[in-house]
């Protein structure tokens, strides 16, 4: 029996402004399909990550009065178990699109459920609030998260990690507990702008990538700058990844003392998220925009 053509989205997250921010392949599955075939896709598409969602009904969703959908994501060479871009493309996709009319989604993945929610896009003149009703997609849509523990890295292992930075000043390195990333601070926001990375050289390091974060300049409007390498994923440099503030704001609340935060990932393509971390449930909300740039049908 033919299979029936899979209608997909690609969509730049975390922007509002086409081939800025991050891509994702958003694919609207109405039937489960297998992992080399999921795998091969995400390869032929050859973006940061492809993703899967497929609806959920019946007994799977009693529990929820929300829309709620399978989520999985897939780099171009292998699954991971948390993806904020994608996830946020995937949001706007179903929001974007006549499949929904509601404006919170929940998404069934291996790091939980996770909840996108529409939110008005408040913006402020003359300290005045506005709402920007410029267009359907003038909104806003936040993501709820799990926090991601981090741990102390074994500093016998600095040095390939200081050669990988181009021996950049380290002021601290930490471990995720769960996708096994390096988390390493350094000295100020400039020089996580400034820095260039060997990519060779990250793809032998411990752990599957690194980000590397520092306090952005006071007159920026933003609190922390961070990027992300991954080429063990195929992913010299991730544009802009939600998921590490899962990390990030966590320590950044800390180290500055408040819950709300802005981010700038100073990747090329460069990328907003606004942050803030639920510390009693042990959650964060990024909020951002995204911009559908292309859709077709996969027929194979």
């Amino acid at each position: 029996m033919a299979k029936l053509p899979v209608k997909y989205y690609v969509v730049d997250a975390f922007t509002g402004s086409a081939f800025k921010g991050n891509p994702a392949a958003v694919c609207l599955l109405e039937e489960e399909r297998d992992e080399k075939w999921l795998q091969a896709v995400a390869a032929e598409f050859n973006i940061p990550e492809t993703c899967y969602l497929i609806r959920l009904s019946g007994s799977d969703s009693l529990d929820s009065s929300n829309p709620r959908f399978r989520l999985r994501w897939f780099t171009p060479v292998a699954e991971v178990k948390i993806c904020g871009h994608a996830t946020l493309a995937t949001a706007h996709t179903l929001f974007t699109s006549s499949l929904l009319n509601c404006d919170v989604i929940e998404f069934v993945t291996k790091s939980g459920t996770l909840t996108a929610r529409k939110v008005a896009d408040i913006q402020t003149i003359d300290g005045s609030n506005i709402q920007n009703h410029e267009s359907q997609e003038s909104f806003l849509i936040e993501l709820d998260f799990p926090t991601i523990p981090m741990i102390d890295f074994n500093s016998a292992e600095f040095s390939p990690i200081s050669k990988a930075l181009n021996g950049v000043s380290m002021i601290d390195i930490k471990r995720t507990a769960t996708e096994d990333d390096l988390i390493v601070i350094l000295s100020s926001g400039e020089t996580v702008v400034e820095l260039q990375p060997q990519f060779d050289l990250i793809s032998k390091c411990p752990g599957r990538g690194i980000i590397i974060s520092g306090l952005a300049p006071l007159d920026s409007g933003f609190d922390y700058y961070y990027r992300f390498f991954c080429p063990k994923l195929r992913i010299n440099e991730d544009p802009v990844t939600g998921s590490a503030h899962c990390a990030l704001a966590p320590y950044w609340s800390k180290k500055l003392g408040k819950c709300d935060l802005v981010a700038y990932q100073a990747s090329p393509r460069s990328g907003v998220l606004n942050i803030h971390l639920d510390e009693q449930n042990q959650r964060v909300l990024m909020r951002g925009k995204s911009v559908t740039i292309m859709e077709g049908s996969l027929l194979v």
